[in-house]
């Protein structure tokens, strides 16, 4: 009888432990991996990747970057697939926040309305690491995704125009183009 109680908690107690697996985005069939980059005057460093899925709420976001500098950072969807600097400044050549409606507005990213790129700040930790997943109601689709880039900012986001456009966010940071 000890017995059979011993191999029904050892059974018990791996199943729990099954249970409370961590997530790992990578399994899922349908993903998208975005290779993400710190932007930079002397070129570009690898700084992790995003791996995105679909859930029934939106797409998920799944971050495992380093090297990005600690605190809350504005994190969005721009139109082109593409990370390269223009005169302007590093990561330019991605364009604006994605905003296929044609909005021209900067909302929360669960709003009706805006840029269907403004997605939840990123959080990064002291140790430069985020991996924290980020919800996009306002993306159905990872298909949506495909051919445009995603960008991580210089500083927080406040999901609207005013005092600041955008935002108020700083400079790009670190960028990943969605193939």
């Amino acid at each position: 009888m000890k017995t059979f109680a011993a191999l029904a908690l050892s059974v018990a107690v791996a199943a729990e432990k099954d249970a409370v697996k961590l997530y790992d985005p990578m399994a899922e069939s349908q993903k998208v991996v975005i290779e993400m980059n710190l932007l930079g005057e002397k070129g570009d460093q690898p700084a992790g990747r995003i791996v995105a899925v679909n859930s029934p709420y939106g797409v998920v976001f799944y971050p495992q970057l380093n090297g990005l500098a600690p605190g809350v950072h504005g994190f969005h969807v721009h139109v082109n697939p593409d990370c390269g600097p223009t005169e302007k400044g590093l990561g330019m050549k991605a364009g604006g926040h994605w905003d296929p409606e044609n909005t021209g507005t900067h909302s929360f990213p669960w709003a009706d309305n805006g840029h269907k790129g403004d997605l939840p700040a990123l959080y990064v930790a002291e140790d430069g690491t985020a991996t924290q997943p980020v919800l996009a109601p306002k993306i159905k689709s990872i298909e949506e995704l495909r051919n445009h880039s995603i960008m991580v900012h210089v500083g927080g986001d406040n999901h609207h125009d005013h005092p600041a456009a955008l935002g108020g966010g700083g400079a790009r940071m670190a960028c990943g183009v969605i193939k």
